[in-house]
């Protein structure tokens, strides 16, 4: 049976060309309110092919890329074989082999979902330096977008999974018990990604819940195909986010 770590082995050419970044400015608000400086250790747990390393890395920061799956973490590698601040670490968020208050921020993006929550708790706080920060970040797309609920419906339509693997479901009163005793801070922010019509079918195959292929693939894709050509222009449809970005500050 396939397990969490292994689900996107087979997606990882679609995730790095299909997913989206982070906003350029979201660096610079944890800057502000976490007040940090690239002197400060990342480790970036559930990392994937690097894009929520990638502002930290190229600011300077020292980047612990933990990630459990081999071919994303391979393809991250290779992306960032050129930085000698980014460290790739064979590791999951309840081990994730980092020394003992070790690292200033643990930053996870789109993974927390995928979390043993309890015994992840435990290692972050092993990790984590007193004073220390958590991050945890979802882009989510907006639901004020006709064609994000067209695509969203397709999705809903044909897979199962997706209803309860959709990251629209963010549980605030997980995160909430997952940061106490400590408040949660709260930032979001816009962002967005413009595709044509394989760019936008490539992003639903760079779904773990997408099959890869057989008659329900094969419909997906023509119902995306669809979609596209109602909300296209000049051949490209936009997609919106709302990124949103959980903290909270180790106090202890």
């Amino acid at each position: 049976m396939e397990n969490n770590y292994d689900r996107f082995s087979q997606k990882v050419q679609d995730y790095v060309k299909f997913r989206p970044d982070y906003p350029s400015e979201m660096l610079k608000r944890l800057e502000e309110e976490l007040r940090l400086d690239n002197r400060k250790i990342i480790a970036d747990i559930g990392s994937g092919t690097g894009l929520s390393s990638k502002p930290f890395v190229e600011h300077q920061y020292t980047v612990y890329a933990v990630e459990p799956n081999d071919e994303m973490r391979k393809a991250a590698e290779a992306i960032y074989r050129d930085y000698e601040n980014f460290i790739s670490v064979n590791g999951a968020s309840e081990n994730t082999t980092l020394e003992d208050s070790g690292v200033d921020v643990i930053f996870s993006a789109q993974a927390f979902h995928w979390f043993d929550l309890s015994k992840t708790k435990t290692e972050f706080k092993r990790i984590l330096k007193p004073g220390g920060h958590i991050v945890l970040v979802w882009n989510e797309r907006d639901s004020s977008s006709p064609l994000l609920n067209d695509y969203e419906k397709v999705l809903y339509d044909h897979i199962r999974e997706y209803s309860y693997v959709n990251h629209k479901n963010i549980d605030e009163e997980k995160i909430r018990e997952f940061f106490s005793p400590e408040k949660m801070g709260y930032i979001e922010l816009d962002h967005r990604q413009w595709f044509d019509l394989e760019g936008l079918k490539g992003r639903a195959r760079s779904s773990s819940y997408t099959p890869k292929s057989g008659v329900i693939y094969e419909t997906i894709m023509q119902e995306l195909e669809e979609v596209f050509n109602r909300y296209q222009t000049s051949g490209m449809v936009e997609f919106r986010y709302k990124t949103k970005i959980y903290s909270c500050s180790i106090t202890e």
